[in-house]
């Protein structure tokens, strides 16, 4: 059988887009790659026309990132980093290769929009961003195919946990644990995951009959430890009857909430019990273990990259403008 440009790819653990773009003299590679390609096709005689199929489709095999870091806590972010990772992973099964739209690169600086167009991207993924920049608004309406995992909008589909089922797992846990002085500690409400934390929250303590109160509440300025611990200090000050139980927004947030209690002089879990919400992989690890909603990185990552991919190839996905995955309650030596 005659070899195609995905055999040749999966021989030389390379993309098909990388393959395409060397035989017909495109895209930015090192020397070395573009010399093992071209020795490879005068060895075997493999020809550019075998390429055909990416060539007729006007196809770059190429997906756009779009991380627009608002939060400045950078890709090495646990929970982004992650899904992001498996998102990879899957559209690279199919051949895609992932490139990053920035916008500025040295003086340069174009709307996100126009940098896909420049890198002729076939679809988009938006990691994080500000709904209200028209960056964003001007990428979400264009032509180019389009899905997120954290922000929502209209005309986007987007692929997030299911965060009101996580933070009743929660509650629902502490109330049968006997607790009943519940408070929370969220990163800055202008992220939609912690808005729509707190929201359901609210909603979580209604539902057993108990009253959501401010001073039980401590919004943080920042998004990691360093945030959670000034927070938790914060909480401490204006309550003479600490809470029993405080529902981080993060694990990151968790690990400087624990620390806040412990230097304050308070023992987690025996007296404040404390839940995360990722289950990023030093929360099995923190002392004392920590207890969290785990999200489902690999699926949202997985999801994200099949709902983009159909899009790109011409499916209309406009029933479904979001899809909330389920999360689990993981419980450790945090809580009693």
């Amino acid at each position: 059988m005659k070899k195609t440009i995905y055999d040749v790819a999966k021989e030389m653990n390379l993309s098909p887009g990388t393959i395409s773009k060397i035989l017909h003299n495109k895209g930015n590679f090192s020397q070395s790659t573009r010399e093992r390609v071209l020795s490879y096709v005068k060895e075997t005689g493999f020809v550019a026309d075998s390429s055909a199929r990416i060539l007729k489709a006007k196809q770059s095999f190429t997906i756009g990132i779009v991380f627009s870091d608002i939060a400045h806590f950078g890709l090495e972010h646990p929970f982004f980093s992650s899904v992001l990772q498996h998102f990879k992973n899957y559209v690279e099964r199919f051949g895609y290769e992932i490139v990053f739209i920035v916008n500025r690169i040295g003086d340069q600086e174009l709307s996100y929009l126009r940098w896909s167009k420049v890198k002729k991207v076939d679809g988009v993924l938006i990691v994080t961003g500000n709904i209200n920049k028209p960056n964003i608004i001007e990428l979400v309406n264009s032509d180019i195919p389009a899905v997120s995992i954290d922000i929502l909008m209209e005309n986007l589909i987007t692929v997030i946990s299911d965060d009101e089922l996580g933070i009743q797992l929660g509650v629902d846990y502490a109330v049968k644990s006997g607790l009943r002085r519940l408070s929370c500690v969220s990163g800055p409400l202008t992220s939609r995951a912690y808005f729509e934390r707190l929201s359901a929250f609210q909603k979580a303590l209604a539902k057993h009959g108990l009253i959501f109160t401010e001073k039980y509440f401590s919004e943080s300025e920042s998004y990691g430890f360093t945030g959670g611990y000034n927070a938790t200090l914060k909480l401490l000050e204006k309550n003479e009857d600490i809470p029993d139980f405080i529902f981080a927004f993060s694990d990151e947030l968790a690990f400087g909430v624990i620390r806040a209690l412990e230097e304050s002089g308070y023992n987690v879990p025996k007296d404040v019990s404390v839940i995360g919400y990722d289950d990023i992989y030093l929360s099995k690890h923190f002392t004392p273990s920590l207890s969290t909603i785990y999200q489902d990185k690999k699926q949202i990552g997985e999801v994200a990259a099949k709902k983009l991919l159909e899009l790109i190839e011409g499916k209309s996905l406009s029933e479904v403008e979001s899809e909330r995955i389920p999360v689990t309650l993981i419980v450790r030596k945090s809580t009693v």
